[in-house]
């Protein structure tokens, strides 16, 4: 079950969603006496919907995988080997149906009707992300990419909201910890956006043999393996760019004495080693090694939002 629902992934969007609102978010209100609206317990069950409907993602994408994974990764199979493939639709519907109430809940709370449309739109977006769009050059890798970021601008938009059902609509318009938080939410969402981007290019590099056979138009199939190392390369590169023209350009970030230190060593090494390591990466194996090497990038980009707030 662990491997249908991908576990450790979905734990990552949990931890990501935690640590960004109770290390970035409300300090920063905090800091200029805003008040959170939004309870521990309502912020619990936008984690339960984000996470449910994550995992239902998870679940269908295996599902109409099963020829290519038999291919590609035909030693960690579940569906059908280990559940069936009826249980395993009862359960992304199960997941969904959970995912989507949840959300429900948060716009009737918020009385935000768009959330309706949000959640919704998820899960059929994931549904055909499954059947369609995964199978279509970039699109697939665009549609993760997106719905990562969203993950992000959920939780401070549904923050957010909170605060206009008490009324609180001209604070957020005017306070500058109010834009402070969104800035910073924008910067974590647009990270995440890329370096996903990144990874699902990655990730397509390593499912290349299978995804050709079964007819897949992803990067690799059709502009060859080498080419979407380059543009996995550009990706990496521009983030680079990116983080450190913050660090130069941001006072609050440089005036983080040992910040340049985790910078370097914890995002910008790894980063580098990865592009070297795929560039020699010539089996599936080697290309899983820098997935695996992105992802944990990614965790210590998610743990800047702890550094800044123990220092």
């Amino acid at each position: 079950m662990n491997r249908l629902l991908r576990t450790p992934n979905l734990i990552f969007i949990a931890l990501f969603q935690v640590l960004l609102r109770y290390c970035v978010i409300l300090p920063i209100l905090q800091s200029e006496g805003i008040e959170p609206i939004m309870e521990h317990w309502q912020f619990a069950i936008l984690i339960f919907a984000t996470v449910c409907l994550a995992a239902a993602g998870n679940v269908i994408n295996d599902y109409f995988d099963i020829y290519i994974d038999r291919i590609n990764r035909p030693d960690t199979i579940v569906v059908d080997e280990r559940i069936s493939r009826r249980n395993v639709i009862l359960i992304h519907v199960i997941l969904t149906l959970m995912g989507v109430f949840s959300g429900l809940y948060i716009s009737f709370v918020t009385r935000r009707e768009a959330y309706v449309l949000l959640f919704l739109g998820v899960a059929v977006l994931l549904w055909f992300y499954s059947t369609h769009f995964k199978r279509q050059m970039l699109v697939g890798n665009l549609v993760v990419a997106l719905l990562t970021a969203l993950m992000v601008y959920v939780v401070i938009s549904a923050e957010y909201s909170f605060m206009r059902v008490r009324g609180l609509s001209s604070l957020i318009e005017t306070s500058p910890a109010c834009a402070q938080a969104w800035s910073y939410t924008t910067m974590y969402a647009f990270f995440a956006f890329i370096l996903n981007f990144a990874r699902e290019m990655i990730k397509d590099i390593e499912d290349v043999e299978g995804d050709s056979q079964y007819g897949c138009r992803t990067m690799p199939v059709m502009a060859g393996v080498e080419n979407t190392k380059h543009i996995v390369t550009a990706l990496h590169a521009l983030t680079l760019l990116l983080l450190w023209i913050i660090y130069f350009f941001s006072e609050s970030v440089r005036g983080h004495v040992y910040f340049i230190y985790y910078l370097l060593f914890l995002l910008t090494l790894p980063i580098i080693v990865n592009t070297i390591l795929l560039y020699r990466a010539s089996t599936s194996r080697q290309v899983h090694r820098s997935s695996v090497i992105s992802k944990l990038t990614m965790l210590s980009g998610v743990l800047t939002t702890l550094y800044f707030y123990l220092l």
